[in-house]
């Protein structure tokens, strides 16, 4: 599987726009089960999958060594491509443990650079959320100016230089929320819960905005809040992009200046 993908675009520069082919990097699930039990979904760039499971297991101490692995094999998909699957199956001491690993991880915390860790299967990242049928326009210009409104918001960037942002926009530009974090996930989760706790949600009029890419993840949180429009200052994945589609999210990604590339959705920007 590429580490990319080839997706089309629409490029406007200066108001004009024009149908380019472009690339997005790849952004696919890969399930990890031990001795056959799902254990956990990470999302990643497709490449030495088995030496990613491996890593991880041993991050989360479930393996210690070499002796604690009895195979490690990855699925085929039916033309003979390298799946999304890589069963671990587990000797000696690890596999004594297995019972208390897989209780433990249905407790699982999921860090703020986490993502979708905490998943315990492929199944589960289907979003159940109804498709998003806004008909509102936001005009080019506006969307334009979001990221540098956020910016001057991104008060402890402007300490530390290492923290991620998310915006909460009214369609005519005027910044609703803001939340900072380390993890883009967590800012947007606290702009998100913020107005959960407010009534608020669906956010059908809003957009929302965030200081890095655009990955799976916070496409699915934007569709699960009903959020017609999300805007990224960098690049979505093939992922996110097929995501938003599937769901009628307008999906702006590279804003910066006064050019952005549109992925799916172009019908609500003017």
């Amino acid at each position: 599987m590429p580490a990319w993908r080839e997706v089309r675009v629409i490029r406007v520069r200066d108001g004009h726009r024009t149908n380019e082919d472009d690339r997005a990097a790849t952004e696919e699930p890969l399930e990890i089960r031990l001795d056959g039990h799902p254990f956990v979904v990470t999302m990643r760039t497709p490449g030495d999958d088995c030496d990613l499971a491996v890593g991880f297991l041993l991050s989360e101490q479930v393996i210690t060594g070499p002796d604690d692995l009895a195979s490690v094999d990855q699925c085929r998909t039916p033309d003979g491509q390298l799946g999304n699957v890589v069963t671990v199956t587990l000797a000696g001491a690890a596999s004594r443990r297995l019972a208390g690993v897989l209780e433990q991880r249905r407790h699982v915390t999921q860090t703020s650079a986490c993502g979708l860790c905490g998943r315990q299967s492929i199944a589960s990242l289907a979003t159940v959320a109804p498709r998003i049928e806004a008909t509102w326009t936001i005009a080019s210009s506006i969307l334009t100016g979001l990221p540098e409104s956020l910016r001057r918001r991104q008060e402890a960037f402007d300490r530390t230089g290492g923290l991620h942002a998310a915006g909460l926009f009214s369609r005519d530009g005027q910044l609703v929320e803001v939340a900072e974090d380390v993890g883009r996930h967590n800012a947007v989760d606290k702009v998100l819960g913020r107005m959960l706790r407010h009534g608020a949600l669906p956010l059908s009029s809003s957009v929302l905005c965030v200081s890095g890419r655009a990955s799976f993840e916070l496409v699915q949180k934007a569709i699960l809040a009903g959020i017609p429009m999300l805007v990224a200052v960098s690049a979505p994945s093939s992922l996110a992009i097929a995501l938003a589609h599937a769901h009628g999210l307008t999906l702006a990604g590279f804003v910066r200046g006064t050019g952005f590339n549109i992925y799916t959705g172009a019908q609500r920007i003017a």
